[in-house]
């Protein structure tokens, strides 16, 4: 009988215990990232048309809403390029502290701002100013997360341990929604435009208590102790990024693009077209957002452990075709009228999302070396939500105003697939590839016969 050794088996224990201290910091620090974003998105398909735009008609209210919610996105870049700067320069843990810490003040704010019939004007602007604080915040919360989990996890489950930070979309989204249905079902419309919406922002504040607690307690990351231990920090990472790996962000962002505009279209423009369109009542709506979100929950770590497998590109790719091939029968059954069309609907267009989100964070990390990738990483999946998210809501709801014709938006989605898709089958995979490497070239180690790093290999063969 083969005999264990004692230290061996502590020290893996040790590393699976910090493994899940990591992760949980980071999924809880992303969940309450992406609640504060998307709570902003469920309120601009319900509400903020009246609060904030009373004096235009519906339809303008709701694009002037919506343009709202995209500004954030903008935001989300310079968010990126500054926070990538510092996370490259100063470190992932002081970042990601600094971005809970805004966005949560952000999110406060906007629970407490007076509304257009008290203060006038004032009242958008007030709210765009908050808005865009998120967006800053958010531009550099989502990068360092990944980071946190991705260059701390062994190379055959560095796929696995991203997904669990994509897991904070479904989950801040679920978590928003579930405190919206809360208060529509508790009170009258009357009392909702009132008083009623305040309360998810205002409640944010506990959440963001929890992950400022968590995070205190996270270390810094391996690759980063090495850049930092070589002298390998670059000067100015953003120039020095664009000057070396451009084709990367380009391309990462396009790539990603289409989860951006189809999560958008699921739990803001779906909501608005599903209470307008087709009369459903807003509870009927966010039931139908939370079941996908459920969906998304198991399905977004499962393809991405199944990408640590079979190779990422496959899993994302298979994702990105399912966009495609279920953008047309989506609204066909949204068009039944009917509350199972919808709850259909939704649950497979999240599972074809779960594909494509779920490998796609540690894609892109994997893209950059440890010297400017939270630089790299970050800027090419703000740029996809600058592509894809922020315009997607004001564009389906002018589509849908111009032609009447729910095919326009299919066509719409179906497009922005296409082109991620384009952009994913130009870019190699480096799952392989050392995480460590300060300064990596883009490598795909399965097509060019590359060997893997050494550690790849010994846990492969541990594997096997």
């Amino acid at each position: 009988m083969a005999v264990t050794d004692p230290s061996t088996t502590a020290s893996a224990r040790l590393d699976r215990t910090k493994m899940r201290k990591i992760a949980t910091a980071s999924v809880i620090g992303t969940t309450v990232e992406w609640y504060d974003l998307f709570l902003f998105g469920t309120a601009s398909a319900l509400v903020f048309n009246e609060i904030f735009f009373p004096d235009v008609p519906p339809a303008l209210g709701t694009i002037l809403a919506f343009l709202t919610f995209a500004s954030a996105y903008l935001a989300r870049i310079i968010g990126a390029v500054a926070f990538g700067h510092f996370g490259d320069r100063i470190g992932r843990k002081s970042m990601l502290l600094i971005s809970l810490i805004t966005m949560g003040a952000a999110t406060l704010g906007i629970g407490l701002i007076p509304d257009a019939n008290t203060i006038g004007i004032a009242a958008p602007f007030l709210l765009l100013t908050l808005r865009v604080i998120q967006g800053l915040a958010l531009g550099g919360e989502w990068g360092g997360a990944v980071l946190m989990t991705v260059e701390h996890a062994p190379a055959h489950r560095r796929g696995w341990y991203g997904s669990l930070v994509q897991v904070g979309v479904p989950a801040g989204t679920l978590i928003a929604n579930l405190v919206f249905l809360v208060v529509v079902s508790s009170i009258d419309r009357e009392a909702l435009l009132t008083w009623g919406w305040r309360v998810p922002f205002i409640a944010s504040i506990v959440l963001v208590a929890v992950g400022i607690y968590i995070r205190l307690n996270i270390e810094e990351t391996p690759s980063f102790q090495q850049v930092r231990e070589q002298g390998a920090k670059a000067k100015i990472p953003f120039a020095y990024l664009m000057k070396k790996y451009w084709k990367q962000v380009i391309l990462g962002g396009v790539a990603t693009l289409s989860t951006g505009s189809t999560f958008t279209l699921l739990v803001a423009s779906g909501v608005s077209y599903g209470t307008s369109e087709q009369g459903h009542s807003d509870s009927v709506m966010l039931w139908a957002v939370l079941v996908a979100c459920l969906v998304a929950l198991v399905g977004i770590p499962f393809f991405g452990r199944l990408s640590d497998r079979i190779g990422r590109k496959k899993i994302i790719a298979a994702g990105i075709a399912g966009e495609v091939l279920l953008a047309f029968p989506f609204f066909w059954l949204m068009d039944t009228g009917t509350v199972w069309g919808v709850f259909v609907a939704y649950s497979l267009m999240m599972l074809a999302f779960s594909a494509n989100y779920g490998p796609i964070a540690t894609f892109l990390a994997e893209l950059f070396g440890s010297k400017i990738r939270y630089s790299g990483l970050s800027v090419a999946y703000m740029l996809s939500g600058l592509l894809g998210s922020a315009i997607t809501p004001a564009i389906t709801v002018w589509l849908l105003d111009l032609t009447g014709q729910s095919s326009s938006i299919a066509w719409y989605v179906g497009i922005a697939a296409l082109l991620s898709l384009v952009a994913l089958w130009l870019l190699a995979e480096n799952r392989l590839a050392s995480i460590d490497t300060v300064d990596a070239r883009q490598v795909d180690p399965e097509a060019d016969g590359a060997v893997p790093d050494a550690q790849a290999r010994v846990e492969q063969a541990g594997q096997a």
